[in-house]
């Protein structure tokens, strides 16, 4: 009997469910199948490939309610949101990159020489492994699955343990779609047998999203190989508002920036600079929109706010904010105006963080929780400082009401992405990629084609 691992349920600690995981036979037979594929797959053209893809985001929408309700069960994210993971992110990014492959892998012409004919041709890397998180399992996942199938790659999903119905899901959807045997699978295995599998000499890219140790992890695996991976890590991603911006805009969508998905996302809010004019101001407008949220049981439609996916992440964050407070930071929200926190339980309120400065943990490290610390600032060169004053470089969001001030900023900022007066949103038409320890690589965009292709060099002379 092969060994299981189970999925406790952040919803109420109660077993989700059981898998199997995968035998060594069950992970070679994969790599020989995946392997075999590609040697087909290669071969197909790009409207042949489009077409399958297509069908495979069709039985994603149209399952979009009841996935939704597993991604709530798995990780705990608030019913009233999930299914719009399928609808709105996952349909745009999808549609988008299926939309400009044939642009993005055609052959790319160089200036003809009398006698020749020369070019340059992308050409499928082979079989790609995608490990993919827990926290957006199908948003992080789908930046890599459809371009790698649709550049002539076979593909194997590891998901994450807390949310292995999401690669099932993906081999229905595919199955759906007629996708030839072997293009896409998925393995339900450990960490251990990750390692194993990367340093198969069948694996030729690898796309991870997660921890900086996973990603440190990734690239020992790796070893001595010559194979390229792709790596989304951290991020502890800042906001800064400038005494020019639209104070209610920013509070109301930093506010959504730092507590939705309960703070678990990479490029969500997570320190906050405001300049001294508006500072007063901003607070009092951040404290009560946090105010209105409503946690609780994520599967009710009232639910703005679901548990963290585990008790030990709640532990963590609070673990920060009590690091702070001993360093002399004020919280400002009262846990008792969430009837639903609980210590020792994945339910944790929102809290904001004031009188905070960069000898704290919460505005250095990454927090991943419903957790924002927030500092005046008395103008842009305190707020760059601040801003750079980080081990990681996802993204930074500038609010004011002078676009060549914010261009201005995000030059000097060690960010992959720069945004005005908006936040925690990935546009599929910009490279998604980070600097620091948020990694390295590039996903989205027809520049995420490049990490799925190598080129061929054409030299013909006539």
């Amino acid at each position: 009997m092969s060994a299981t691992f189970k999925v406790i349920s952040p919803v109420d600690q109660s077993v989700y469910v059981e898998k199997p995981l995968a035998t060594a036979k069950e992970i070679e037979n994969t790599l020989t199948k995946a392997k075999k594929a590609q040697k087909y797959w290669r071969t197909t053209s790009i409207s042949q490939r489009a077409a399958m893809c297509r069908k495979a985001v069709e039985y994603f929408l149209s399952h979009a309610e009841e996935i939704g309700k597993e991604i709530t069960w798995q990780m705990g994210r608030p019913i009233r949101y999930t299914p719009f993971e399928m609808t709105k992110g996952f349909r745009e990014r999808a549609e988008y990159m299926i939309d400009i492959a044939e642009q993005a892998l055609a052959d790319i012409e160089v200036a003809q020489k009398e006698g020749f004919h020369r070019f340059i041709r992308k050409e499928p890397l082979g079989t790609v492994l995608v490990l993919a998180p827990w926290n957006y399992p199908y948003l992080t996942s789908v930046n890599v699955i459809i371009p790698a199938i649709m550049a002539g790659n076979t593909v194997i999903l590891k998901h994450a343990q807390q949310t292995p119905l999401c690669a099932e899901r993906y081999a229905a959807a595919f199955e759906f779609a007629d996708l030839p045997e072997g293009v896409f699978q998925y393995l339900h295995i450990t960490h251990e047998q990750v390692a194993e599998v990367i340093g198969d000499n069948r694996i030729d890219y690898v796309a991870f999203t997660g921890s900086v140790n996973g990603g440190k992890a990734v690239q020992k695996a790796i070893g001595e190989r010559f194979i390229v991976a792709g790596l989304e890590l951290g991020g502890k991603d800042p906001a800064y508002v400038r005494a020019d911006a639209n104070l209610e805009n920013a509070i109301e969508n930093l506010v959504d920036g730092a507590y939705f998905n309960s703070g678990q996302s990479c490029c969500g809010v997570e320190r906050i600079y405001v300049h001294e004019n508006l500072y007063k101001n901003f607070i009092e407008g951040f404290v009560e929109l946090t105010k209105q949220y409503k946690l609780g049981n994520p599967l009710l439609p009232e639910t703005t706010l679901g548990p963290m996916v585990r008790t030990s992440a709640a532990q963590f964050a609070q673990s920060q904010i009590e690091e702070a407070l001993q360093k002399g930071a004020k919280a400002l929200i009262n846990p008792k105006l969430f009837p639903a926190h609980q210590a020792n339980t994945p339910y944790m309120a929102p809290q904001i963080l004031v009188n905070v400065d960069h000898s704290m943990q919460v505005m250095t490290e990454e927090t991943f929780a419903p957790v924002v610390g927030i500092m005046s600032v008395k103008g842009d060169a305190k707020a760059i400082q601040l801003m750079n004053d980080s081990q990681y470089g996802l993204t930074a969001s500038i609010w004011t009401s002078d676009m060549e001030s914010a261009i201005n900023i995000g030059n000097q900022l060690q960010t992959g992405t720069c945004f005005m007066n908006r936040c925690d949103y990935l546009d599929p038409a910009l490279a998604w990629t980070g600097v620091k320890n948020s990694g390295r690589g590039c996903t989205l965009s027809g520049l995420g084609y490049d990490a799925l292709t190598r080129v061929k060099s054409f030299h013909l002379k006539l």
